[in-house]
């Protein structure tokens, strides 16, 4: 898994956001507990899937029982939390660590970057050798056998060899497909839903097959750069049919989540139904449905609110005053013309050349209004201000958490709300009449887009 699941906060309700980051905090907690520090460097986003399944299909009271409350954490700006524990977050600890063992060793293998020491490369080995032995143990405990994923990875390297131009790309993607299917199909035994493991297996090998691709496809240019292998080029497929591929899969995945019993559907349809989709117009550029009233020509095509409509671009155009409003009309050239405020509606008035009287700011005079601070709490000097400010910075408060001004005391929301996520393209939704299918990431309306036909911009019909 490449981490092709990144969620935003601003596609997320609240009650999504505490969900989402219970299994990410429950996946990282359960590498720590299980397999010691360094492990906990194994979290990532698309390996906390398989917690949210897991979960997604047990009745509520069980969904009840496999959350508890988890210290301070850093990460969390030192907050407590509910995070998920149980089978799932250890079914997804033993998938993390096992990619994540086959990873450093394709990075030393290649001599990426640091791993081109010999010192770095060693011991990069023995990590790797560690965590098969340690992603083996915990997933024997949730009767899950890793050597389906390391069998896997171990196949990944002939495949690659054999690659020629001309030859499918879905060969060399066929051992992600594997792995992924049999850990999707896993969380069904997990979940005690037998009847669940067909349609799962089926989303796991598309998310392998859409993963597998979508990596390729963002790290083709610089590949080519450095002369590193790379399925695409390797296959000569071009990216207009890589494309293909990956909404074929984003599609695939919807289609078996609709034969999936789930207790719980709201977060999993969001991660696996939207964020694929996000995912591949990251890669590939925005696209909307034919029905979508933002519809465009690919990332950067151009919009006509008015294309199609009586005026055909000029909302006067055709109207009787012909592009102006006003002309021919009573008062022709504006609505003060002739009328006793011919040039300023308030010329003559009392205030017409003396500024408001008990404003000390007027034009530039006086200094700004400071800014608010905490009752009873003066600023803080330099010394403790950047003292607070390194402690808000290493905590993440800085960038993802309400907080106080680390010198003047101000209430204050974190950078990323304040400056609406600028760091994303997430934040652009679909503007369509279904408000970008949001109703169906809502734990409160899950599953109301089942035979949606508002739009096609979601496909989630």
């Amino acid at each position: 898994m490449f981490g092709i699941i990144r969620p935003c906060q601003h596609r997320l309700t609240d009650k999504l956001k505490t969900s989402w980051m219970a299994h990410l905090c429950g996946l990282c907690l359960a590498l720590r507990d299980d397999h010691g520090q360094l492990a906990r460097t194994a979290t990532n986003y698309d390996g906390l899937i398989i917690s949210v399944l897991v979960e997604a299909q047990r009745p509520a009271a069980a969904r009840a029982d496999g959350r508890r409350t988890a210290g301070p954490c850093p990460l969390r700006g030192m907050r407590s939390a509910e995070v998920a524990k149980g089978e799932g977050a250890r079914l997804a600890a033993a998938v993390s660590l096992a990619l994540a063992s086959v990873k450093v060793r394709d990075h030393v293998l290649d001599a990426d970057g640091v791993f081109a020491r010999r010192p770095v490369a060693a011991g990069a080995r023995v990590v790797a050798r560690r965590w098969d032995k340690q992603s083996a143990g915990s997933g024997a405990v949730v009767g899950f056998d890793t050597a389906v994923l390391l069998d896997a990875a171990s196949r990944q390297g002939e495949l690659e060899r054999t690659a020629i131009p001309g030859s499918s790309v879905l060969l060399v993607t066929e051992p992600t497909e594997t792995a992924t299917a049999a850990a999707f199909a896993h969380t069904a035994v997990l979940a005690e839903r037998p009847g669940n493991a067909a349609a799962l297996s089926e989303a796991g090998r598309l998310f392998g097959r859409l993963a597998h691709l979508l990596d390729a496809a963002e790290d083709q240019e610089a590949d080519d750069k450095a002369g590193a292998w790379n399925p695409l080029t390797a296959t000569g497929t071009s990216r207009a049919e890589v494309e293909r591929l990956c909404r074929d899969a984003v599609h695939g995945i919807r289609l078996a989540l609709k034969d999936v019993e789930l207790t719980d559907r709201a977060l999993t349809h969001l991660l696996l139904a939207h964020e694929t989709e996000a995912a591949v117009e990251r890669v590939f550029g925005h696209r909307h449905g034919s029905g979508c009233a933002t519809k465009s020509q690919g990332a950067t095509g151009s919009h006509n609110p008015h294309q199609g409509n009586p005026y055909q671009g000029n909302p006067y155009q055709g109207n009787p005053y012909q592009g102006n409003p006003y002309q021919g009309a009573p008062n022709q050239g504006g609505p003060y013309q002739g009328g006793a405020y011919q040039q300023n509606p308030y010329q003559g008035g009392p205030f017409q050349d003396a500024p408001p009287p008990g404003n000390p700011y007027h034009y530039g005079g006086g200094q700004p209004p400071m800014p608010p601070q905490t009752p009873g709490k003066p600023p803080r000097g330099p010394l403790a201000g950047c003292a607070m400010w390194v402690l808000l910075a290493c905590t993440c408060q800085l960038l993802c958490c309400e907080h106080n001004h680390p010198f003047t005391r101000e209430p204050r929301k974190g950078f990323c709300e304040r400056h609406d996520c600028d760091c994303c393209d997430c934040c652009d939704p679909c503007d369509c009449s279904c408000q970008g299918c949001q109703c169906c990431c809502d734990a409160e309306s899950a599953g109301c887009c089942d035979g949606c036909d508002c739009c096609d911009c979601c496909d989630c019909n």
